[in-house]
């Protein structure tokens, strides 16, 4: 499979599939399966088999076949899709401005510490 196509965004259950890739590396359904029901006990094994399927024909995922279980893997890595639906959101909610994105973020969104981290990253960006 090719680049994922713009038209094809992740769901939520998607992107809790690719959440848990993203995190182990290529793998099984059964492994996702797995690893999914730590947080999430009641999901059955058919729903994450049937929202793989569905990513890998919409392109979000790619599939190897040439083992007896198919090991699927994330078609883009996780900084380009968070990229491409900041990106989205940038544009639907914040009228194109990554500054009220920003700001908006910044307004009770975000904790004492990670305030402290990103005046850091700003301040070493200066020089």
């Amino acid at each position: 499979m090719s680049k994922p196509d713009p038209s094809s965004k992740p769901t939520s259950a998607e992107l809790d599939v690719l959440q848990v890739l993203w995190r182990i590396g290529p793998s099984s359904v059964k492994r996702v399966h797995q690893t999914m029901q730590v947080t999430r006990p009641d999901i059955p094994y058919a729903n994450v088999l049937r929202i793989m399927q569905v990513m890998h024909s919409k392109g979000l995922l790619t599939r190897d076949e040439s083992e007896r279980s198919h090991v699927y893997a994330p078609a883009e890595s996780q900084k380009a899709t968070q990229g491409t639906l900041l990106r989205e959101l940038i544009h639907k909610a914040f009228a194109g401005s990554g500054k009220a994105l920003i700001l908006a973020a910044l307004h009770g969104h975000v904790s004492r510490e990670e305030r402290k981290e990103i005046e850091n990253l700003l301040r070493e960006d200066e020089l």
